[in-house]
């Protein structure tokens, strides 16, 4: 999918445009978390991002390309962490470091993760053409390396597609689900060493199930 970003005219953006971007994608996820597309209003996130609305379109024509942004940019963000994986890496110290990073996503941006999910419940339709045959080469090459530790007795023989599904859905559900986490373990919110607590975990249990020892 060709997603909208702003245009820099083929010079590195400036301090003060890249801080005015960010500030700009920070309150968009806040703002499409809460309200979703539809609900969404442009005049709340320019104030949210401390901006006058004109300067919001200067950045992002209208309302679905800032849409799209937010969701390109955790997708990159996601998919930056994979995409490196070997056949010869140590599969338990290649997965350890990919949960810990998902991980550390959800602590940080856990709108934007809350962005992404409503989208694809909602059916993914500004996604479409996101998920093309590239994606899906991608994927299977994420796959394909799993699958070579498999076959050289690296870990045990899984499924390498539903281990992606598995190390996906469990690192963002601490960012789309805690609201119930929270509610079920008696806390007004996750903290830095809540999340940590649930990386050492969910890297020991997946790890166990693969037939791996988990590094130190």
């Amino acid at each position: 999918m060709t997603f909208e970003v702003p245009a820099h005219d083929g010079k590195p953006p400036s301090r003060i445009r890249q801080k005015n971007e960010q500030a700009i994608l920070k309150a968009a996820e806040d703002e499409f978390a809460r309200y979703g597309f539809k609900g969404a209003s442009m005049n709340a996130i320019a104030l949210g991002a401390g901006l006058p609305k004109a300067n919001l379109h200067y950045y992002f024509r209208n309302k679905l390309g800032l849409y799209i942004a937010v969701l390109s940019n955790i997708i990159e963000l996601w998919d930056s962490t994979f995409n490196a994986l070997t056949a010869e890496d140590d599969p338990a110290q290649a997965l350890t470091q990919y949960i810990h990073a998902k991980m550390e996503f959800s602590r940080r941006q856990p709108q934007a993760s809350r962005v992404f999910a409503m989208e694809i419940i909602s059916g993914g339709a500004c996604l479409t053409e996101y998920f093309t045959q590239d994606y899906i080469a991608w994927f299977q090459g994420r796959a394909a390396v799993f699958q070579a530790w498999i076959d050289a007795g690296k870990m045990d023989p899984v499924d390498p597609v539903h281990l992606i599904f598995l190390l996906w859905g469990s690192t963002q559900h601490y960012a789309d689900f805690s609201t119930q986490i929270c509610r079920v373990s008696g806390r007004t919110h996750l903290t830095k060493q809540d999340m940590q607590v649930a990386s050492d975990n969910l890297t020991r249990i997946i790890l166990k199930g693969c037939g791996l020892t988990p590094t130190a």
